[in-house]
């Protein structure tokens, strides 16, 4: 009679995963306080089961939530990306977030220029940037066609490269527009005609959408400093020595934002996080936060690091398969 080791197909399935071609999408939403919106939201992503949440992370006082997908992407015979199911469910998303989510209605303390503020698609395992920038086009196409909605691309996705924080100075994302330095409705009111021609989309505006950035980039972290102090001045002052366009960091960009009643807190984008990573920023804002008299409190990762979230992709996708 042969023997039967139940963990080997887990073991397989494990082993294939570490080395295929993951794609992760990243799918930031301009939402955290309404629970009903956030699970239609979530159901449309697990239609199809192939398509993990790996991880979530809302913000109150930001009143924004994060959503990292992991699955696979198949290619034809020639080696061209052809199909993930990534594509589908954040187009599902995207509906249920445009449908429940008017931005006119919207505040909170982190910038966004519309209901989905930004969707960004990073490599993972074995997959290449050339894949992540396919989706992140194909994704762009299509919300751009179905909802109407103007789609500026970025990094690998963009024809010649162009930045997020590039694209985003030039629509004004920084500015806020509302008392307490918090961003509501459609920041540049009445104007719905865009400064910058988009990349797909139509060229005007509706102010209950917005428009969102679509880009693919390699994999980037995301860590936030909590400064506590309610002075925004020298929040805004601590984040721009601490980034590289301050001359601090390299390869740090940083915001410094109101969060909350009695803090203020440095969201740093660590664009190289294997060569300056959190410990570095965490130090460097301690440091420029002392000579202004204010105290620190430590830092968080609002996702998970690439091989972590691998990781939970394999648990998650083979619970999903024997359930």
């Amino acid at each position: 009679m042969d023997y039967f080791d139940p963990s080997y197909n887990n073991d397989k399935k494990k082993a294939m995963a570490k080395q295929s071609m993951l794609l992760c999408c990243k799918v930031y939403i301009s939402e955290s306080r309404n629970r009903e919106t956030l699970d239609s939201i979530e159901r449309a992503a697990r239609q199809d089961q192939e398509t993990v949440i790996v991880n979530k992370f809302k913000d109150h006082e930001y009143n924004r939530v994060g959503y990292t997908l992991v699955s696979y992407v198949a290619h034809d015979s020639i080696g061209c990306p052809i199909y993930t199911p990534l594509h589908q469910s954040v187009v599902a998303m995207a509906e249920v977030a445009y449908e429940a989510i008017n931005l006119e209605l919207h505040c909170g303390a982190h910038p966004r220029l519309g209901v989905i503020d930004d969707i960004v698609c990073h490599p993972l395992a074995r997959a290449s940037l050339h894949e992540a920038a396919w989706l992140a086009k194909t994704i762009a196409s299509d919300v751009g066609i179905l909802f109407q909605v103007p789609v500026y691309l970025y990094g690998a996705a963009h024809p010649t490269g162009k930045s997020l924080e590039t694209i985003r100075r030039e629509l004004g994302y920084y500015r806020p527009n509302f008392t307490g330095n918090k961003w509501a409705g459609w920041p540049h009111e009445p104007e719905t005609t865009l400064a910058e021609k988009p990349n797909e989309g139509p060229e005007t505006v509706s102010k209950t959408k917005g428009v969102v950035m679509i880009g693919a980039r390699p994999w980037i972290a995301t860590y936030n400093v909590p400064i506590m102090s309610v002075d925004f001045s020298a929040a805004r002052r601590i984040a721009l020595m601490v980034s590289a366009r301050g001359g601090g960091l390299p390869t740090v960009q940083t915001l410094g934002l109101v969060h909350g009643e009695d803090t203020t807190e440095i969201a740093c984008m660590l664009l190289e996080p294997n060569q300056i990573g959190a410990d570095r920023v965490q130090k460097q804002v301690e440091m420029l936060a002392a000579e202004e008299g204010l105290d620190v409190d430590k830092g968080y990762f609002t996702d998970l690091s690439p091989e972590m979230i691998v990781d939970r992709y394999i648990k998650l996708i083979s619970n999903n398969e024997s359930s």
